[in-house]
């Protein structure tokens, strides 16, 4: 097995939109409200969306570097798929992301909610990532 350069930057793609979507649509009033973005007025908010376009770079390149380490561990190993990479974000995102969310002056609820939408995400990727590479490498 060797890995697909296309199929990761495809899976990087694919995590940009479904972040999109992930952060937009489908959770973003919550996370807006966890964040403090939904209490500031426009203007700031303006200024503030402005400021983040670069960290959308950054964010493009940490996920290629994510899934190219995890289609080399596939690689490495000489297993891979959707169970391996759900393995991944069990051992080493999920803890990760659980103690970002726990050890901050948010509410329960906000910590709960913040764990759930940003684990969540890593997990769908992950699911994603194992099998793209999986089925295109």
């Amino acid at each position: 097995m060797e890995i697909n350069y296309v199929t990761v930057i495809v899976a990087g793609v694919l995590s940009m939109i479904i972040g999109a979507m992930w952060y937009g649509p489908i959770f973003g009033k919550t996370w807006m409200k966890i964040c403090g973005v939904a209490d500031m007025n426009e203007a700031t908010r303006r200024q503030k969306q402005r400021e983040a376009m670069p960290l959308y770079g950054i964010q493009f390149a940490l996920s290629l570097l994510q899934i190219y380490i995890l289609g080399n561990l596939f690689v490495w190993t000489g297993h891979g798929g959707v169970g391996v990479a759900i393995w991944m974000w069990l051992g080493f995102v999920m803890p990760t992301i659980a103690g970002c969310s726990m050890w901050n002056n948010n509410t329960t609820r906000v910590k709960w909610s913040m764990f759930l939408i940003q684990a969540g995400y890593q997990f769908v990727m992950f699911i994603l990532y194992g099998y793209m590479l999986n089925i295109w490498s």
